[in-house]
């Protein structure tokens, strides 16, 4: 491994630089004397577990945050931020981890949307776009609208609108967190174009063995201050787990078969229809037993969301029966389901999962209000829930000063390991879990898994919703893939590849090797592979 201590950056031209920044918010400091030097031209990594400052450092140097301590240089020169719009007006661009889109909207309005007077909203613009596009290797058409595209194209869109805004400098914050692995390919593919073309990219992820892949310098933060720079070409993914949190890195796997023959959900002909009429989910039946873990592998819009949101109670079915432990819960209410014994790890955590204003303690008790020792009658018991919040924030490991920090003030993983601590602490004995660790870094992954194991061991039926085709495989007793709200394959956890995998997703049907295609006719399996993404 070649690596040096924090501020050992290059001594040759330079595209940014960050020097002694620190940023504190009440009771946190979020980051702490932070050097880093980005050459221009590369793509540099910064890594580290939740909490240890990688997104307030971004967003400070995107001028949503103004640093409490030290400078910001870009090409040389120290510049002062007062808003993203300043950050912008210097070359340096954003992409965020949820995407900023508006589905009712074209590529081109999107991507103009604020920048109007750039190159107004008509043909200038359309061709600036297409210019763009092409000189980069994007593949966007300007007149698409945005609902009709997949996630691998929207985010290519986002990069687009950074750089139709003249971003030389473009941070990108987790973004694979929602691509299969050729859409990856592909994004890593536009970045090597952006190098050559001179751009410099800024990459925040979680995944060590992509940014081994693509990156040309690393940094490692941790606890909210720079530790190391490393060189991907010398470094190994178990050492940068080992200097981010101390540990090695986990591996998502199922030890024995707890599986039984008792159907805790079942699913049977389950339809949902959009308000235009079309069938989201279509026909879908699936059975989860008690003590396994059903996983359901898709490129995200394919109906997925509104599979869970009818399993919640969140929207009607238009067709077929949903069943807990064999009673008919297809038109009850959320609250009902809930507290049938239904825990709930939802894909959006700032939608379904958090009250964002409010403190953790009272986080605590959402979507628990009636059946948890925090609760009497009608009223909360505030002592019962801070101590309860308490122990989750120990067990869980989530980083906070204390219980009385808004839920806002955590970064995402954190809130994350909050969640899930507290809809395991309900003991359900049913999990609606998706995208469990989106967003987490590699040691609060290992303890969501081992949570989830322990679970399953103990007879909790789960279904698992995730884009990390590893943790799918790793994670799952029983796979499936969803294509256009249908199940049109299963494959053996055992035996497929994240390759494989991610080929049924987009329509390509899954190979040989122990996979099988259960699609509902041989002819609806030739149309699906015709139809492709």
């Amino acid at each position: 491994m070649s690596s040096t201590p924090s501020g050992g950056g290059s001594t040759g031209p330079v595209a940014v630089e960050l020097r002694g920044i620190t940023k504190r918010f009440p009771g946190v400091v979020a980051n702490h004397d932070i050097d880093i030097t980005v050459a221009p031209g590369t793509v540099h990594a910064i890594v580290g577990e939740n909490g240890a400052g990688k997104s307030t450092l971004m967003k400070t140097l995107y001028g949503m945050h103004k640093p409490d301590e030290g400078q910001i240089h870009v090409k040389g020169q120290e510049v002062r931020f007062g808003s993203p719009s300043d950050a912008i007006r210097h070359g340096i661009g954003m992409v965020h981890q949820h995407f900023m889109l508006a589905d009712n909207l074209t590529v081109l309005e999107n991507v103009v949307l604020g920048a109007e007077r750039r190159h107004g909203i008509g043909n200038k613009a359309r061709e600036r776009i297409r210019t763009l596009s092409a000189q980069y290797g994007l593949g966007v058409d300007p007149d698409r609208l945005m609902e009709d595209l997949g996630v691998g194209d929207r985010q290519r869109v986002e990069i687009l609108k950074v750089l139709y805004r003249g971003a030389e400098t473009i941070i990108l914050d987790e973004p694979t967190a929602v691509l299969v692995p050729q859409e990856v390919d592909e994004l890593f593919d536009n970045l090597r174009e952006l190098k050559r073309e001179g751009l410099t990219v800024i990459f925040i992820s979680h995944k060590l063995d992509e940014v081994l892949s693509v990156a040309d310098e690393i940094t490692v933060i941790r606890r909210g201050t720079t530790v190391a720079t490393a060189d991907p070409r010398t470094t190994t993914a178990r050492e940068l787990a080992t200097l981010m949190v101390g540990g090695e890195l986990p591996v998502p796997e199922l030890r024995e078969s707890t599986v039984t023959d008792h159907v805790v959900l079942s699913l049977n002909g389950v339809t949902v229809s959009s308000p235009d009429g079309r069938d989201v989910v279509d026909d879908v039946s699936v059975d989860i037993h008690k003590g396994e873990i059903v996983g359901i592998a898709g490129v995200e819009g394919n109906g997925q969301s509104e599979l869970i949101e009818a399993i919640m109670g969140m929207r009607r079915t238009s067709a077929g029966r949903i069943s807990l432990e064999g009673e008919d819960i297809t038109s009850w209410s959320t609250l009902r389901i809930r507290e049938a014994g239904v825990g709930y790890i939802p894909e959006d955590r700032h939608r379904h999962g958090v009250l964002l204003e409010s403190p953790l303690w009272e986080n605590r008790v959402l979507g628990h209000q009636t059946r948890t020792p925090s609760v009497r009658g009608p009223w909360i018991d505030r002592t019962g829930a801070r101590k309860d919040s308490e122990r989750i924030v120990a067990e869980y490991d989530v980083r906070t000063p204390n219980i009385d920090v808004i839920a806002d003030a955590l970064s995402g993983g954190n809130q994350q390991k909050f969640i899930i601590g507290r809809e395991m602490s309900g003991e359900p004995r049913f999990l609606v879990a998706a995208h469990p660790t989106r967003g987490v870094d590699v040691g609060a992954q290992n303890a969501i898994w081992e949570q989830l194991r322990e679970a399953r061991a103990e007879g909790l039926a789960v279904l698992l919703i995730s884009a990390d085709l590893d943790e799918l495989i790793g994670m799952s007793d029983t796979l499936h893939v969803i294509l256009r709200g249908r199940l049109v394959a299963e494959a053996d956890p055992a035996t497929v590849t994240p390759e494989q995998l991610g080929s049924a997703m987009t329509g390509a049907g899954l190979e040989s090797d122990g996979q099988e295609r259960t699609g509902a006719d041989p002819g609806a399996g030739e149309e699906e592979n015709e139809g492709g993404a």
